[in-house]
C-alpha cells in the first residue's frame, strides 16, 4: 500500500511512476478523498471546541439564573454532539473509500525497471548454460515413454477436473527428491529457515501481500472463509505482520515446501496439455525481510540462491528484468528465471524474485527499530526457488534419451538411493 503522505508532497511523481504501469492521473482521485476525510476531521476537531466551551459555559449560565442563556448553551452542546458524531461517521467513511483505493493501486517500479507493455518489453540480462543438440526430435514431457507412464491426467480429470495431474512411481519420485534437493541447498547453501506454514489463511493475511482485494478471483476460498494460499509468500512474509522487530534480527530468511492453488483465471486455452499450469502444485518459496538499505542486495542475492538450483541440475536457463507491463501488482522490480524446455523449443518462467519495498510492510503494519531511532517499516522480497512441477518437467525434457528413457540430474542421484535414469518403461534404475 502508499504512503499517502508520499502522495501529498509530491503528487506529480506519484503520477510519473504509475503512468510507467499504464495508469494515469490517480493522484487526483486519491487527493480528492484524502481532502475531504481531512475536511471533516477538522470540520469535527472544531465543533467539539465549540461543544467543549459551550459546556463550560453552561454552568455559568445556570448559576447566574439566566434562564435563555442556559436553554441556547444546552441546545448548541446537544447540535455540536450531533454535529460531531455526523462528521466523524462521514471521515470514517471517507477514510474507508480511502484505503480501498490505495489497495488496489499496483507498487511504483523502481527507475532502472525497463518500460514496456508486456512479455515483450522485458530485458535479457544473462544466460547459463547451453541448450542440448538432441539428434532427435526432443519430446514434450507427457511425450515421453519413461516419464508419461507416472503422469496420469485422465485419472485427475477424473478426480477434479482439467488442469490437475496424479503422479505415480518414478516420475513421483523424482517430484520428492527434486523439492528435498531444494530445501537442503537453500537451508544448507543458503541459510534459508525451513519453516513449515498452513495452506489455509485468513483474509487478512491475503490482503497483507496484495492477493486481496484486486485479485480475489485468481484464488480458492473455503465455503467457512479461509483461502487456500496461491503460493508460501503469503504466510511466510505475514508471519512479521503487526510486529516492531529489532534491526539485529534483520534479515529474516526463510524457505517453505508447500502446496499451492490457483484458480487460473484467465489462461484459458493457455497450457491446456501436460502439468505446466495446474491448479494444485507444489513450490519451495523463499521470502526475506531486510531493512530498506539493503533490500536491492538480497534481491540479487535471492535471485542467484535460485539460479543456484537450475545450475546444480545442469538446467539451461536464463534471467530476465520483467518490463513496468509485465510485473506483479506488488513488485517494485522482478527477475524471471525461463528455464529451457527441449520439448517446446523455448524458456519458459520457473522462477520469480520480487522486492516489494516497503508495499507489503505497510498493508500488514510490519516494522522494525533502527538502533536508537524511530521504527520504520521493513522490507520484503520473495520468490520460487523453484516451482517443483516445473522443474520435473525441465529435468525430464533435459534429460530424454531417444529410446524413451531419461538421464537424471547426478545432485539426485543421493535422494534416489543411486538410482540415475527412469527407463522407457517409467521405471528408476
Amino acid at each position: 500500500m502508499h504512503d499517502i503522505r508520499a502522495i501529498r508532497e509530491n503528487p506529480a511523481a506519484f503520477d510519473a511512476a504509475l503512468s510507467r504501469r499504464g495508469l494515469a492521473g490517480l493522484s487526483s482521485r486519491v487527493l480528492a478523498i484524502d481532502e475531504a476525510r481531512r475536511a471533516r476531521i477538522l470540520s469535527a476537531e472544531t465543533a467539539q471546541a465549540e461543544q467543549n466551551r459551550a459546556s463550560k459555559e453552561v454552568g455559568a449560565a445556570k448559576a447566574a439564573g439566566n434562564e435563555a442563556e442556559f436553554e441556547r448553551l444546552r441546545a448548541l452542546v446537544a447540535e455540536k454532539k450531533a454535529e460531531i458524531a455526523r462528521l466523524n461517521e462521514e471521515a470514517t467513511a471517507e477514510d474507508a473509500r480511502l484505503r480501498e483505493l490505495l489497495l488496489t493501486i499496483p507498487n511504483l517500479p523502481l527507475a532502472d525497471v525497463p518500460e514496456g507493455a508486456d512479455e515483450d518489453g522485458n530485458v535479457e540480462i544473462r544466460t547459463w548454460g547451453t541448450p542440448r543438440q538432441f539428434n532427435f526430435a526432443p519430446k514434450e514431457h507427457f511425450e515421453i515413454p519413461g516419464a508419461a507412464a507416472g503422469l496420469d491426467f485422465a485419472t485427475a480429470a477424473k478426480l477434479s477436473g482439467s488442469r490437475f495431474v496424479v503422479l505415480r512411481g518414478a516420475a513421483m519420485r523424482v517430484h520428492r527428491a527434486l523439492a528435498q534437493f531444494m530445501l537442503d541447498t537453500h537451508v544448507e547453501d543458503h541459510g534459508l529457515t525451513e519453516t513449515w506454514t498452513p495452506v489455509l489463511v485468513r483474509d487478512e493475511a491475503m490482503l497483507g501481500t496484495g492477493q486481496l482485494p484486486k485479485f480475489a478471483e485468481d484464488s480458492y476460498q473455503t465455503t467457512n472463509g479461509w483461502w487456500l494460499i496461491p503460493t508460501s509468500e503469503v504466510t511466510l512474509t505475514n508471519t512479521v505482520a503487526g510486529d516492531i522487530l529489532d534491526a539485529a534480527q534483520l534479515p529474516i530468511r526463510m524457505t517453505a515446501h508447500t502446496q499451492c492453488f490457483r484458480s487460473e483465471a484467465g489462461s484459458a486455452g493457455k497450457d491446456t496439455s501436460g502439468m505446466l499450469r495446474q491448479h494444485q502444485f507444489e513450490k519451495v518459496e523463499m521470502v526475506s525481510i531486510t531493512t530498506p538499505d539493503q533490500s536491492a542486495a538480497e534481491h540479487e542475492r535471492m535471485t542467484g540462491c535460485a539460479e543456484a538450483i537450475l545450475q546444480k541440475l545442469g538446467l539451461p536457463y536464463r534471467v530476465l528484468v520483467l518490463c513496468t507491463g509485465d510485473m506483479g501488482f506488488g513488485a517494485t522490480k522482478t527477475h524471471d528465471l525461463e528455464v529451457w524446455l527441449p520439448g517446446q523449443d523455448t524458456y519458459r518462467e520457473i522462477s520469480s524474485v520480487s522486492v516489494c519495498g516497503d508495499f507489503q510492510a505497510r498493508r500488514m503494519n510490519a516494522r522494525f527499530r533502527p538502533v536508537g531511532g524511530k521504527p520504520e517499516f521493513v522490507h520484503t522480497l520473495n520468490g520460487s526457488g523453484l516451482a517443483v512441477g516445473r522443474c520435473l518437467i525441465a529435468v525430464l525434457e533435459n534429460g530424454q534419451q531417444e529410446d524413451g528413457s531419461v538421464e537424471l540430474p547426478e545432485v539426485l542421484h543421493p535422494y534416489l538411493r543411486g538410482k540415475t535414469r527412469i527407463t522407457p518403461d517409467g521405471q528408476l534404475a
